[in-house]
């Protein structure tokens, strides 16, 4: 059964890890577990479109309430040194050193709160639109492989804010193409203060957090995949543990008591919002380090897709401000090999400047 964590190996070190823990160099860093930070084959790098591209329409995620549905449900099948685990709602892409990496349809989570969309066909792209009651369109443009190319609010009066802008820059063909390495920056604050626990942190530290400019250059823009996959990159930015959320062992399902504890998160975010309606913050799912590695991936991301549901659902953030990503049990607040509750855990960080690349 899994546990925040589910019993196995490793989590693909760069394929979507968001550092929750200083990178190397920076004081406070627990000892990364062995084989979490190396690289992935470039098999795995080329069967990124092959795993994006089948995701949307595989399974429904309704229905899945336990992690054994989720188990029950899997469809695995070889691609050459790859194995593709496909199951509600993601699609997982590992190779035979155990590292994996997960991909889910970028719209789902707008269909999960209820919206209805309509998919428009143009070239090589394809375009989903999903329309609010005031007239307002969220529009997301998807490649052939799923990749997302492009996010947009526009208004009833047709005023665009782009909110997502991956077209500055050639598609990579590999996953490699998508890590970016950088020299660890210093570290110009406390520890407490670059990571917050929302726990033992007021609205305005919160706000301050999740507003602050890079802790150190940001050399130029990245596409959202760079930001996902990259710690070095994420590491430029100050985060927020929500530890006023506690994940049962095997479970993403978040409690209504437990909602109601996001609401300094949520006021914070709407702040920020009001400041600049094109913010983007990266949702970030943890577990514990008692597990397989495939289960942990999927749990985690489940457990950011729970707790950015419930900030649009219960607080009204708008989704498309919003982008989750699990990562599984490679980076641990405590450095433990037991069953962690504290592990078991969801981070927000603002990733705008990272994708538009401005030092402020």
């Amino acid at each position: 059964m899994p546990s925040g964590g589910v019993p196995g190996t490793g989590v693909a070190p760069q394929s979507g890890a968001a550092p929750t823990q200083p990178p190397a160099g920076l004081p406070g860093q627990p000892p990364q577990r062995e084989g979490r930070r190396g690289g992935i084959s470039p098999g795995v790098a080329g069967a990124i479109g092959l795993g994006a591209g089948v995701i949307g329409g595989i399974m429904a995620t309704q229905g899945a309430q336990r992690f054994d549905d989720i188990r029950r449900e899997r469809q695995e099948q070889r691609e050459g040194d790859l194995t593709i685990i496909r199951e509600p709602g993601r699609t997982i892409i590992r190779d035979d050193d155990g590292r994996a990496i997960i991909r889910r349809d970028e719209d789902q989570r707008f269909r999960d709160l209820g919206w209805q969309g309509r998919s428009e066909r143009r070239g090589d792209e394809n375009r989903m639109v999903f329309e609010r009651p005031d007239g307002t369109r969220i529009v997301t443009v998807t490649d052939e492989q799923g990749r997302l190319i492009r996010r947009t609010r526009i208004d009833r009066d047709n005023r665009e804010v782009i909110i997502i802008d991956n077209t500055l820059r050639d598609r990579p063909g590999r996953f490699a193409d998508d890590v970016v390495v950088l020299p660890p920056p210093p570290l110009p604050i406390p520890r407490e203060r670059y990571i917050v626990d929302a726990d033992q942190a007021d609205e305005e530290l919160i706000y301050e957090t999740i507003t602050a400019p890079p802790i150190a250059a940001i050399p130029r823009r990245y596409t959202l995949d760079e930001v996902r996959y990259s710690p070095d990159l994420r590491a430029r930015m100050r985060s927020v543990d929500i530890d006023t959320i506690n994940f049962d062992t095997g479970s993403w399902q978040v409690t209504q008591d437990q909602a109601r504890r996001l609401a300094g998160i949520a006021d914070s975010v709407k702040r920020a919002l009001q400041r600049s309606p094109n913010e983007v913050f990266l949702v970030e799912g943890h577990t514990d380090a008692v597990g397989g590695d495939v289960d942990n991936l999927s749990l985690s991301d489940r457990r950011a897709q729970s707790v950015a549901e419930i900030l649009t659902r219960d607080f009204q953030i708008p989704p498309e401000n919003l982008t989750t990503q699990g990562y599984g049990e490679q980076y641990l607040k405590v450095n433990t090999q037991e069953a962690s509750r504290e592990n078991r855990r969801v981070t927000l960080r603002r990733i705008t400047p990272l994708l538009s690349g401005q030092n402020q």
